[in-house]
């Protein structure tokens, strides 16, 4: 497909041209470029596509993926409702858009809004839930040093927000050390990880693995082994630093959909525990301080700051396909976050629902369990 920079882009007319998203569903979620139409690669082999012929015929096709490798690739001829329009690809594709949108911020006025805004207008919705949890499942410790995780992403990247400003009530004396894996980046990641923490006014420690080149190779389970092998590094190069913690990102969301995915797909009852402690690294400990923060919370903060983050910046990516932190594929994360705001419609307290079941185990009425790793079956004492 013939490929149109952003800087050409933007000297066109602005309705002389329609911009079509072909990125997953998981990957729109985050967000896109404002007025484009998210069409799949699937929808576009319809032969009557109704937004394709939303579009009069006399204007350009834009069409954009992550990074511009995917919609490059496209062979026109075989997809039915555009195979005879004038259709571009735009170089660099999202990427490009966000890395330029970064290149137009201020970032003194970036960090203080966003700061004001955790302070003022959110923080009965971030602040509150994220103290709340440190305080309820004893996460910070007077005298702790704690690598605060930086993934690239909007949780990870509010979660370092939230310490910062959880330190200056000095209730707890602690320290922090925010760190950044780049597990093999590609420049435009990377950068877009650098810009966010100086727009922010995180002072990142940055370090350098061969993960991904690692994981290219593995056909079963790439994502799994990716999560444990980024844990790994994480654990070893925050006691390489003094620290005896290591703190993530995953918010009240991700702790219910792992609920029902680990009995839907693992056919098992598990939660995501809010404090673990390492079985390899000893005297760590990981810690989730956004256990009770909402997800939706989270993209109303980086909305209203109109921050851009990275959602999943592995080699997948370039394909426009992702995995989520804990080494689940997104799409059946997403396939159960569906499922959970379905059941919603019917009753609006599913969610608070599935958390609390988490806390409410009869062990009484359980067949087998599992405890210390010694399997438990109810005929023992019966």
């Amino acid at each position: 497909m013939k490929e149109i920079t952003l800087e050409e882009l933007q000297k066109l007319p602005k309705k002389s041209y329609a911009l079509i998203d072909v990125r997953s569903e998981d990957l729109t979620n985050y967000g896109t470029i404002p007025g484009a139409k998210v069409i799949s690669p699937e929808e576009l082999n319809e032969e009557n596509n109704s937004q394709i012929a939303e579009i009069p015929t006399d204007k350009k096709i834009i069409m954009f993926c992550q990074i511009g490798k995917k919609t490059q690739d496209l062979e026109l001829d075989t997809y039915a409702s555009v195979k005879d329009r004038d259709c571009y690809s735009l170089a660099g594709g999202y990427m490009a858009y966000l890395q330029a949108e970064l290149n137009k911020m201020d970032t003194e006025d970036k960090q203080k809004k966003a700061e004001e805004s955790i302070q003022k207008k959110f923080h009965k919705q971030l602040f509150t839930p994220f103290a709340k949890a440190c305080k309820t499942y004893k996460l910070i410790n007077e005298g702790d040093h704690i690598a605060v995780c930086i993934s690239g992403g909007k949780d990870s990247m509010l979660m370092a927000k939230l310490f910062q400003e959880i330190q200056k009530h000095r209730q707890v004396s602690f320290k922090i050390t925010f760190l950044v894996m780049d597990p093999g980046y590609n420049k435009e990641n990377r950068e877009l990880i650098e810009a966010n923490c100086k727009a922010l006014g995180i002072p990142a420690t940055i370090f350098e693995s061969t993960i991904f080149d690692t994981v290219d190779t593995i056909e079963k389970s790439p994502c799994y082994l990716c999560a444990r092998m980024r844990r790994g590094y994480l654990y070893s190069k925050a006691k390489e630093l003094g620290c005896n913690k290591i703190a993530l990102g995953h918010h009240f969301d991700d702790v219910i959909e792992t609920v029902l995915m680990g009995m839907l797909y693992g056919g098992q009852i598990q939660t995501m525990m809010p404090k673990l402690h390492s079985t390899n690294f000893e005297g760590m400990e990981l810690i989730r301080p956004l256990y009770l923060v909402r997800e939706s919370d989270i993209c109303a903060w980086r909305d209203y700051n109109n921050l851009h983050f990275l959602q999943c910046a592995c080699h997948f990516t370039e394909t426009c396909s992702t995995c989520h932190e804990d080494g689940t594929t997104a799409s059946k994360r997403l396939e159960t976050k569906k499922l959970i705001a379905e059941l919603k419609k019917t009753n609006p307290f599913v969610e608070a629902n599935i958390f609390k079941s988490m806390e409410n185990v009869n062990i009484d009425t359980v067949i087998t369990y599992k405890k210390k790793g010694k399997r438990i079956n109810f005929l023992d004492e019966y």
